[in-house]
């Protein structure tokens, strides 16, 4: 059965590029023009993703996301953002969605997140099989948990991935972890980290370049762990 999206975006033209985009790597996707119509599809689906326009007009995709999330809706969402909107993108990750992509977008990256997303909230099979100790596996159920603001059971899934490999990939992923439960100064400090280990890894760029136009922070020389402390 063919994975089920909701596109909600007041530009015709924005939703239609998603549609071809979605629609040819075998992808069901249903469409809004607004938040109040994305509402009345939910009544009606069950999406296995959501992909919000950050801005729209009357209900933005934030008070959309909060929205859903008010009525039980825990289905993943995509927000699109452009430039501007990093102090609402905080707002968005506290209430779940730590995947971001800003305008404009390449089909290719739209196609990359969203099956990034789909992978990490498959439901699991009927018969559950004990998780695998790899760092991959570790790494998707730290973002579903962080999707579903478990903090404690990413924490510890995130704890074991860094035993495994210490990359850039999984210290941003504690940033975000941080930044979702509003300890900045740490998160800086991961995202710091993981641009050290890798320039070019631009989710741990964006992460901070978020942090540093929100805070005023200094340099700090603190070392790197992740304690609790």
């Amino acid at each position: 059965m063919s994975k089920k999206i909701l596109v909600v975006d007041d530009e015709p033209n924005v939703r239609l590029n998603y549609r071809v985009t979605l629609e040819t790597e075998g992808y069901a996707v249903l469409e809004a023009d607004c938040a109040a119509k994305a509402l009345e599809q939910f009544s009606g689906n069950q999406f296995d993703l959501a992909i919000l326009d950050m801005r729209m007009p009357e209900m933005d995709g934030l008070d959309l996301l909060a929205e859903m999330r008010q009525r039980g809706l825990s289905t993943p969402a995509v927000i699109i953002t452009a430039y501007g909107d990093i102090p609402h993108a905080v707002r968005a990750m506290k209430l779940g969605a730590i995947d971001f992509l800003k305008k404009p977008m390449t089909p290719e990256s739209l196609r990359s997140v969203v099956e990034n997303i789909l992978v990490r909230h498959a439901p699991p099979p009927l018969m559950p099989r004990p998780i695998r100790d790899d760092f991959d596996t570790h790494i998707v159920t730290a973002k579903r948990l962080l999707n579903l603001q478990d903090f404690a059971g990413a924490k510890g899934h995130l704890v074991r991935a860094l035993e495994l490999n210490s990359n850039a990939e999984a210290i941003n992923l504690a940033g975000v972890l941080f930044e979702m439960q509003e300890d900045y100064e740490r998160a800086k400090k991961y995202y710091g980290h993981a641009i050290r280990l890798d320039q070019h890894y631009e989710p741990a760029q964006q992460n901070m370049r978020r942090i540093f136009e929100l805070f005023n922070f200094g340099s700090s020389k603190e070392p790197f762990a992740l304690g609790d402390d």
